[in-house]
Order: structure tokens, then C-alpha cells, then sequence
């Protein structure tokens, strides 16, 4: 694996595996959740890729072949609203939860990827969806960019064109692979997907709450 194909599955490792644990643990030990959380999202803010790097060794030193960037995708399909916090914009105006529920849907078809990849009638209706879910979010971003001050906005055209050229990309995947077949290379580019989509959702939040 490239540096490039690394950095959706490292800067995913902390939101999509990681997180989640710390949400459920708050049921029995929320200062130590709390604790963890800080600590980690601290450290991966120093360190990007320190999450990842911890989950990676505790996997080779327990001698489990798993295919991060095919179980990552997974996971953000399983991932329940109070797990997603962090990620979940506050202000109650129709365009912030318009991109809370777009962002939401992207993620979730983009995470059906490995179970339907391999049927191509399937595969090619939920290259469909993502096409649509994709044209969404960029119409709720566009909306949510009116409430969002002068510099902030900047910004945050700045995520969007991230966010295009990385979708641009992932359908330039997709026809490499309906001629070559690999499926990793199209994991790699829907976690990209998920990652700018995280991108724009933190912008907002920064910006805008």
C-alpha cells in the first residue's frame, strides 16, 4: 500500500473503529471513556495516524490478515447515530440537518461496497445511488455555505473541491475496475469519500457552531 492509499484508512481509524468503543465503554466508565477519547484524539492530532498505526500492530501481533480499508467501510455502514457525535452538526436550521442526513446517506451506501461489489447488476445500481447521494450533499453544502461568515466560507469551497476531485476520482476507479478488477483500489477511493465527507462536516462545525 502506497502513502497515498494510506490516509483515508489511518484518518478513519480514530472516527470509524475507535470512537465507537469509547461511546459504548461510557456506559460503564464514562470518565474513562472520556479520558481515552481525549487522549487519543490528542495524540492522532500530534501524530496523524498514531490510531491507526495502534490497531495495525495489535492485528500483526495477534497474526489477524484482515483488510483494513474493506472493514473499515464496513464498520461506518454499522456506526448508530450516537457513535457519530462528533461528526453530527448542532445547528437546528433545515440545511445543517439536510447535510447531517446527506452525509449520513453517502457514507451508508458507500459502506454497502464490499457486500455488492461482487455481483455487477447490483454494483452498478448502487453506483447509481452514490452518483445521487454524492449530487445531494453538494446541493446541502451549497445551502449550508449561505449561513457560513466570509472567511469560513472560503474554507469550506475549499473542502468541497477537495470533495469533487476525489469524487471524480473514485468514478475514474470504477472503470479501472470493471477492467481489472480490484476491488482494494475501489475501498481505497470510497474511503476517501467518507473522509472528505468528514472534512466538510468538520469545517462546518469549526466555521459555523
Amino acid at each position: 500500500m502506497t502513502m497515498g492509499d494510506e490516509l483515508p484508512v489511518t484518518s478513519l481509524v480514530l472516527p470509524v473503529l475507535i470512537r465507537p468503543v469509547l461511546t459504548q465503554l461510557e456506559k460503564y466508565d464514562l470518565a474513562a471513556s472520556q479520558t481515552l477519547r481525549a487522549a487519543l484524539t490528542k495524540a492522532e492530532a500530534a501524530v496523524p495516524g498514531l490510531n491507526y498505526d495502534l490497531v495495525a500492530g495489535i492485528m500483526r501481533r495477534a497474526d489477524i490478515p484482515v483488510n483494513m480499508n474493506e472493514s473499515l467501510l464496513r464498520l461506518q455502514g454499522s456506526l448508530t447515530d450516537s457513535e457519530c457525535t462528533d461528526l453530527r452538526l448542532n445547528r437546528t436550521e433545515e440545511a445543517f440537518q439536510e447535510l447531517n442526513k446527506k452525509s449520513a446517506a453517502l457514507k451508508k451506501i458507500l459502506s454497502r461496497i464490499p457486500d455488492e461489489i461482487t455481483d455487477r447488476k447490483t454494483f452498478l445500481e448502487t453506483i447509481k445511488e452514490i452518483a445521487s447521494a454524492i449530487k445531494k450533499l453538494l446541493d446541502a453544502v451549497n445551502e449550508v455555505s449561505t449561513y457560513t461568515p466570509g472567511p469560513g466560507k472560503q474554507v469550506l469551497e475549499q473542502r468541497k473541491r477537495e470533495f469533487v476531485k476525489y469524487s471524480k476520482r473514485f468514478s475514474t476507479t470504477l472503470k479501472e475496475y470493471f477492467k481489472e478488477g480490484q476491488a482494494n483500489a475501489v475501498f481505497v477511493s470510497a474511503l476517501y469519500l467518507i473522509h472528505q465527507t468528514n472534512q466538510i462536516l468538520y469545517t462546518v462545525k469549526s466555521k459555523t457552531e
